[in-house]
């Protein structure tokens, strides 16, 4: 039986008389893999960071793990990578290995101490995200994909059931952006990690995803890649050819 893992119900954000969100709905259950697209200034970072309590909500209920978001503190079973993190100075003073271990939440924040069952969690994690030889060097020291994939690991390592992700490919090259899809879609198949993922990348996302939310500060579609490649949504935003102009790397159109 799924459990409901969120539940976003009439959400309305503004900043003083600009409305950034109106009227947003949805809800994702365990097993969910969610990809949520829009134009630049739609407003998908603001609802990421509204669902993790950080932007205060004007009005509308958000509910995690069927808790109202104000009386949520089972943060260690919600896992987030944030948008644009890097660590540009090679010698940021932390391991791939430290990084991934602030992963495990305590009641205090990340705990300075994992036990052994924490222990091979971090092993399997490492070995996982394909960064297990590469532990012990610096975190700036890695290309940005590496430092994706520790960041990614970061976010993992305690097993959380919901995982939400914010333009996590935006610095990436096509060819380490596809291995990151490819792997989040592994964590969703295999671990049965719920997934957000927020991105700008329509296409891409639409290969993965199984629902495919389009955002332009209200909710414009909500439902499987196919239907909104088929939708009258699409053939407005895009334009009437774009399901014969547009196509995914493999060649496929819309």
């Amino acid at each position: 039986m799924p459990m409901m893992l969120l539940q976003a119900e009439q959400l309305h954000i503004a900043y003083g008389s600009t409305d950034i969100l109106r009227d947003i709905s949805f809800q994702v259950q365990t097993g969910d893999y969610l990809g949520i697209v829009g134009p630049n200034g739609s407003g998908k970072s603001t609802l990421i960071r509204a669902m993790l309590g950080l932007v205060p909500v004007t009005s509308g209920t958000i509910r995690l793990l069927g808790q109202p978001l104000s009386l949520f503190n089972d943060w260690q079973k919600i896992g987030y990578l944030p948008q644009r993190l890097s660590f540009a100075n090679p010698h940021f003073p932390a391991t791939v290995e430290e990084i991934v271990r602030l992963g495990f939440i305590g009641k205090n924040g990340p705990k300075r101490r994992i036990d052994a069952s924490e222990a091979q969690q971090l092993e399997e994690i490492l070995a996982r995200m394909g960064i297990i030889d590469l532990r012990q060097q610096l975190i700036g020291q890695l290309s940005g994909g590496q430092q994706q994939r520790a960041l990614l690991a970061r976010a993992l390592v305690g097993r959380p059931a919901l995982l939400l992700l914010d333009e996590p490919t935006t610095a990436l090259d096509p060819e380490t952006r596809e291995d990151f899809y490819a792997i989040v879609k592994e964590l969703n198949r295999d671990l049965g990690t719920a997934i957000i993922l927020i991105t700008h990348d329509t296409w891409n996302i639409g290969q993965y995803a199984k629902r495919f939310v389009y955002l332009d500060k209200t909710v414009i579609f909500d439902g499987t890649f196919a239907e909104f490649c088929a939708s009258a949504e699409m053939t407005s935003f895009f334009g009437e050819h774009s399901n014969k102009t547009i196509y995914h790397h493999h060649g496929d159109h819309c």
